[in-house]
């Protein structure tokens, strides 16, 4: 009978040089010190999406925000935060508008959308930015439409933020690139 012995001997280690990369993302955006320095088409853009706050239906956060849309076919459509006693349900104003434009005008690009609130509770004296599903839902309408959405920001008074692409609002964004492996 035969056996076979395997030599021990000492571990042998293999030196792999690891390569890190750096990336960088920037982010800019321009800043009004009010809507009177907008042009006039976001100036009007603007002063909608503080009129449709009184569309909100926010009785429990007594925050109330307005959108407002510039289609590329010129038409303009609106949307506000509907709140639900049951907290979940509840949808922000973003995604009201982005559902009524994808069911109302199927496959036309935004051009724009100005965002404005007003809290009941306190002040709405400087700009907010939507929340992360809302960053989601914009970034796809984006890559959907192939076209950038410019974003104005603003409370109801105040510095107003001009963003030209939602998207960087969402660096390293979750897509329906990653869904098509």
């Amino acid at each position: 009978m035969r056996t076979s012995r395997t030599a021990i001997g000492p571990p042998t280690f293999h030196l792999t040089t690891v390569v890190m990369q750096k990336k960088e993302s920037k982010f800019s955006f321009e800043v009004y010190d009010s809507i009177a320095e907008l042009h006039n088409e976001d100036a009007l853009l603007l002063k909608e999406a503080q009129r449709v706050t009184e569309h909100a239906y926010a009785p429990y956060s007594r925050f109330r925000v307005g959108a407002v849309a510039k289609l590329s076919n010129g038409k303009m459509i609106t949307g506000s935060n509907q709140e639900n006693a049951s907290f979940p349900v509840g949808i922000c104003a973003e995604r009201v508008l982005l559902s009524a434009i994808s069911s109302q005008y199927p496959g036309i690009a935004i051009e724009s959308i100005a965002i404005s609130y007003r809290d009941d509770k306190g002040a709405s004296n400087h700009p907010i930015s939507p929340c992360g599903i809302c960053r989601q839902s914009l970034q796809e309408y984006e890559q959907r439409n192939k076209k950038p959405i410019r974003l104005i920001l603003a409370g109801m008074e105040g510095k107003i933020y001009i963003i030209p692409e939602a998207s960087s609002l969402l660096p390293l964004a979750f897509t329906s690139d990653e869904l098509h492996m």
